[in-house]
Formats: structure tokens, sequence, C-alpha cells
């Protein structure tokens, strides 16, 4: 039994794990890096000790260090979140011959899930459907090409080792193979310290549906409900809800079973996430992710539970005091992903310092944050700013609840994708349910200002400086020429632009 939980991440991750080990009684240490040690992550922790410069490599995906200072700070465990090192099994194997211990599966089963090759196996051999494809990395372009031409275009070249769309390109054409290969092997070394590839099957337009799967260490395991990831960029997902709109009931029951098999082919605990491609009545198995989702909130949401107190739970031993039927699941909840990023500038990276921030409240309104004002936004890290999550009766009064809270959302310093979001909202193939990956491609429109945005925008700064400058009720702004801003004085502005 540990009673203080070192986090091996930062940003809004940080602050939610934080934040349920207080709960819990439990003590936090932080770590940080140079650039953020006044993230509120540092300020929200019992304690809080520098880890390294501002790259990642020399600061967060130090291992070595994160277990030195768990050590020295007496943390009986540590908390991986997501991203960084919390799916890599040598750090998991490295936490636990510290004799601490590692708040996530096991080494052996993120070592099995982390191999995509492997996971796809091993759910072959437990008779979960795959996309067709190879179950062995490809030895080169030859190799790759020649399973393209037997699965037939288009198909995915994928990292072995990989996930979050890094290391990853689709090919339609024999002639783009070899480069196509080249390229994701360069992507995957990079982003995951292995270049393998392999093949398998495009489907041009499924729907990206994940069940939240959860165990304990005695075996016992429940599936939570499934989640709708399919609106997404480049594989990186935009929009999450729960449950999935229009989907079969037979279909949802038979997905949830088949996350169970996968979770206990690796004798899986803790939270975990199966992921499935699902394309006119069929799914297949596209991975598994074993670690905590972005998107973990509307489960919470819908289920009551709270994941995280839960994989803390789990790790000090305590075994799930429910069963699979005892479940159930309450209305429908979504999350928007905000991001520093331009959606009208092809979600272009952004930089800059949060001037002010305003977050919304009310009923079924949650806001998941790892930045405030003052803080400085730049490109060391994932560009996530944090989760808007809300939560409803129906999924028609969850998207009118986020409207709402998009609009009250104020992030000012910095470019974010909240714009992007509200057209989604809008739209009415969103509304009805009525989309797949492509969604995106399908409709272009929602990456670019809608008409007259950028006119209203503009007339709306005008009347704020103007009334900063204590010209209100002074005139009307005449839009043709810029004339009439000011009305005549002997100082100050005779003409305003």
């Amino acid at each position: 039994m540990f009673d203080t939980v070192l986090v091996a991440n930062r940003g809004e991750i940080a602050v939610r794990i934080i934040r349920a080990c207080r709960e819990m009684g439990l003590a936090s240490v932080a770590v940080y890096s140079d650039v953020d040690r006044l993230s509120p992550h540092v300020l929200e922790a019992d304690k809080a000790v520098q880890i390294g410069p501002a790259p990642s490599s020399e600061s967060y995906l130090r291992g070595d260090h994160l277990i030195e200072v768990a050590r020295s700070e007496g943390a009986g465990a540590i908390h991986p979140g997501y991203g960084f090192l919390a799916e890599r099994s040598s750090f998991a194997g490295a936490v636990e011959q510290a004799g601490l211990v590692f708040i996530g599966p096991s080494a052996a089963a993120i070592e099995a899930m982390g191999d995509k090759t492997e996971a796809r196996r091993r759910m072959a051999q437990a008779g979960v459907s795959i996309v067709p494809g190879t179950q062995q990395p490809a030895s080169g372009p030859e190799e790759a090409s020649a399973t393209a031409q037997e699965l037939g275009f288009p198909v995915l070249l994928k990292a072995s080792a990989g996930g979050g769309g890094k290391g990853m390109r689709v090919v339609t054409d024999a002639d783009d193979v070899s480069g196509a290969f080249e390229a994701a092997s360069r992507e995957a070394e990079s982003a995951f310290g292995d270049g393998s590839i392999y093949v398998e099957k495009y489907l041009t337009r499924p729907r990206h549906i994940e069940v939240q799967v959860l165990g304990d260490r005695s075996g016992s395991l429940v599936h939570l409900g499934e989640r709708e990831c399919s609106i997404q960029r480049r594989h990186q997902k935009l929009i999450e809800e729960s449950p999935a709109p229009s989907l079969p009931p037979e279909d949802r029951e038979a997905m949830g079973l088949a996350a169970l098999k996968a979770a206990q082919a690796v004798d899986y605990h803790g939270a975990g996430t199966v992921e499935f491609l699902y394309q006119d009545g069929e799914f297949y198995f596209l991975e598994m992710n074993t670690r905590l989702q972005v998107e973990h909130p509307v489960t919470e949401f819908v289920t009551g539970l709270d994941l995280v107190q839960w994989q803390i739970r789990v790790a000090r031993g305590e075994s799930l005091d429910f069963r699979q039927e005892d479940l159930s699941f309450s209305g429908h909840s979504i999350e928007c992903r905000i991001t520093s990023e331009d959606p009208d500038r092809g979600f272009l990276p952004a930089t800059g310092c949060i001037g002010h921030l305003e977050v919304p409240t009310g009923p079924g309104v949650r806001w998941d944050g790892g930045i405030r004002a003052g803080s400085e936004i730049g490109l060391h890290y994932d560009p996530l700013l944090g989760k808007l999550i809300v939560h409803a009766g129906s999924r028609a009064d969850a998207i009118a609840r986020m409207k709402r809270a998009l609009g009250e959302l104020v992030i000012q310093g910095v470019e974010t994708s909240v714009p992007f979001h509200l057209r989604v909202m809008e739209e009415a193939d969103f509304r009805e349910g009525d989309f797949t990956i492509a969604y995106l491609k399908d409709h272009p429109e929602l990456l670019q200002p809608a008409d007259g945005e950028d006119r209203l925008i503009a007339l709306a700064a005008a009347l704020l400086e103007h009334r900063a400058r204590g010209n209100v009720g002074a005139s009307r702004i005449n839009e043709a020429d810029g004339r009439g801003l000011s009305a005549w004085r002997t100082s100050g502005w005779p003409w305003q632009t």
C-alpha cells in the first residue's frame, strides 16, 4: 500500500491525476521541465521536482530520472498518465524492479499490445476479427509492395510500435509504396525508436469506435461501453462521445464482448481501451491502448465511475466491487479537444501567452485543463490545452450544451480549435450522427471560416476599441469608410481605423 504518487506527466492529465490523489487522501509529487515551472500541475501538487530542460527526451522521457525522483521523495507508485512513457513496457518493468508500483497494466501486457503485429496475432488466436493484413513487420518496401498487391489498394502502412497517427501512410497506388514505406519508417523510428512497418487493408469509410475496459488483479474484468471517435484529422481524434450514435444494440453488445476477449488474451488489469473499425455492420480489431485515454471523461460521465481513482485502487490491490450486470449507462456525453492550433490555417500550431482564461460552468459541464492565465504555449509538447466535456439526457441536448459551453470558453493570447468545434456542432450530418472517419474530407468547409465571420470579428474588435477609448454612445461606426468613429473634439482622434 502506497500513500504518495509521483505523476510522470504534465498538462491537463497531470492535474487530473493529482486531484484524484487528493480526493483519495494520497500525496502527489509532480515533475516539471524548465518551461513548465509555473504550470498548473506544478502548482496543484503537494510537491514538485524539476526534472530537466524543455525537450521531452531530456525530461519527461527520462524514466531513470523519474524513478530516482520517486524514490527520493518517498513516492511508492508512479502514474504515467498517457503519452510519454505510458506505453513503454521497459519503463513499467523498471518501475517494478525498483520496488515501486506502476499504476497501469503489467509490463507483459503493454509489450504484447504495444507491438501491433503481435497484438494482431493474439487477437486472431482469441477469435477477435482483425483487419486483413500481415501479422509480422515487412522486411522492406519490396515485401510491403507485394503484400499490398495481394490485399488490393488502398492499404495502410503502419508502425508496429506506433499509435496516435504517427508512422502511418495511406497508399493508393503501387508506385507510391516504396516512398511511403520509407517515410513511415523514418517517422516511426523518430517517434517510437522502432522503424518496423506492417501492412493492412485500408477501409475507406469506417467509423472508429473504441470500448473502455477495466480489470483488477484477481481477474475480474468489465467493459464500460463504447466511445465514438470518428471525428479526426490525420488519424488524430478531435471530438469523442459516448455512447456511439446510431449503433445497433446487437453490434454494441458484440463489440463489448470482443473487447473483453481482447483484454483477457493478455491478462489485462487496470484501465485500457480496445479500438475497432466499424463498417457495413462489421467490426475489426484495430489496436489496444494499454493506458488511460484522453477521452476517458465521456465514459466517466455516462457511467458515474472515476477511472483514475479505479486505476489507483487496482494498483493498490483492491478488487472491482461491481460486475458487468451491475453497470448502467446514463445520458450522452461529448468531449472537444481544445488545442493551440489555428483551424482556419490548416491547424497550424499556435504559440503565445495566455492573457486571459474563462472556463464555462453550469450543470453537466466539465473543463479538464492544463493552462492558466500567464501560461506560455510553445512547440515543445502536444498542443492540447484542455478538454471541454458535457453531459446531458440526450445527444441533441448534449450538442446544445456543448455549443453553449464553447461559446463561454475564452482563451485569449493564442489561436485555438474552438471555432472549428462550434462549426461541427452546427453541421447537419454531425447532428444526425451520420459520419465516418472521412467526415472532414466530406466537409472541407468546416476548415474555413464561415462567410462573414472575419467581417463580424473585425466589427466587434472595432467596437471594443471604440468603447475602450471612452467613445461609448458618442457616434456610430460608418462601416463603408471608417469615418465618423469619433465625435468632434479639440483633442483625440478625428479619424480612427
